[in-house]
């Protein structure tokens, strides 16, 4: 149980600069990028003990963060491609 949030930034430090143009001109990539901030904040409120949840939804947010971050990462290859 890790209690560090883990904003996209850390998790592709050798893509931080493909992140930050993909935030500026991909509005899809902002949605994304919003919905695994929000999903990773609630993770790393349950897991700091701020917040209440089950197991069952705890292990449902961190599947669905593993989803957001397979998607960014098809995102930030799709960019270096290009």
């Amino acid at each position: 149980m890790s209690h560090v949030a883990h904003d996209l930034h850390a998790e592709f430090p050798d893509d931080v600069e493909i992140l930050h143009e993909l935030k500026l001109s991909d509005g899809h990539f902002r949605t994304v990028s919003d919905r695994y901030h929000d999903v990773n904040k609630e993770i790393h409120r349950i897991e700091s003990e701020v917040e209440a949840a089950s197991d069952e939804r705890a292990e449902d947010l961190k599947k669905q963060r593993l989803l957001i971050l397979d998607e960014v990462a098809a995102m930030i290859s799709k960019a270096k491609a290009a």
